[in-house]
């Protein structure tokens, strides 16, 4: 049994023949951390948690979840695998025509028998564990920001994963939200027994909470280490990242093989 709950070996992966997004990465998700990837818009971060659940097959390369070879996996053991990993999107994604209560109750109905007094004590337990206790009956519209993405994070947590994947979760948050989310990704991951992979642009909360970072740029791991090691890094791609600037190696643009056309 490997120590690491994510092992990827060499990936490659392109939309097309033209297009590579990811390029060889390589990268391991040891258990109970929380490791973060990170790096510009349109670098293959979200793509990559989207190999991981196998909603994309990569075209070389290996990746194994929890000690198994995803490619050897049917689509029975694809639904396995996927009940032990949560997801928080982005923007939340929250139901938005029903309840608080049945958004995290949504998961436990359809993957368990559990009896409804049951669900309901689960459902007011995560609502505790993200500080929103008592917030069952409101409905989407009714909350705030940070609200939404407590109670997405709440419904991720529903069935106990044991992996989490957390998909730019400080995005539109304001600053007070934002350290409230870190907290609870931090919090949860060591009482819930998680492993965390966190995709994310914010470089403040990524270096407070993550034990581990990848950076990704052009398709490619450029560096990795410790938050302090990154955050030391002389590596031109990371430092201008860190820092914000517009000028230096970063390539800003889509890759792709194909020539300008012009019309005349």
């Amino acid at each position: 049994m490997s120590d690491n709950i994510v092992e990827i070996s060499n990936l490659t992966f392109g939309y097309d023949e033209s297009t590579i997004i990811l390029d060889g990465v390589s990268l391991f998700i040891p258990q109970g951390k929380i490791v973060a990837i990170m790096g510009g818009s349109g670098s293959g971060k979200t793509t990559l948690l989207k190999l991981i659940t196998k909603q994309y097959e990569a075209q070389s390369g290996t990746i194994s979840v929890f000690d198994t070879d995803i490619s050897t996996l049917s689509t029975s053991g694809i639904l396995k695998m996927r009940k032990k990993i949560g997801v928080l999107f982005q923007f939340g994604a929250l139901f938005t025509d029903i309840s608080v209560f049945d958004n995290i109750a949504f998961s436990l109905r359809e993957h368990t028998n559990l009896p409804s007094c049951i669900i309901k004590t689960i459902v007011d337990m995560k609502l505790q564990a993200v500080g929103l206790f008592g917030s069952a009956n409101l409905f989407p519209n009714e909350l705030s920001g940070g609200m939404s993405r407590r109670i997405a994070l709440a419904r991720s947590i529903a069935l106990d994963p044991s992996l989490m994947l957390y998909d730019e979760p400080f995005t539109g948050l304001d600053p007070i939200s934002l350290s409230i989310t870190a907290n609870l990704i931090k919090e949860l991951n060591a009482t819930l027994n998680q492993t965390s992979i966190l995709v994310t642009h914010d470089i403040e909360a990524s270096f407070k909470i993550a034990d581990y970072i990848y950076f990704l740029a052009n398709g490619k791991i450029v560096a990795s280490g410790t938050p302090i090691d990154i955050k030391n890094s002389h590596d031109p791609m990371v430092r201008q990242f860190i820092h914000g600037e517009i000028d230096g190696p970063f390539a800003y643009r889509y890759n792709t093989k194909n020539k300008y056309a012009f019309c005349l």
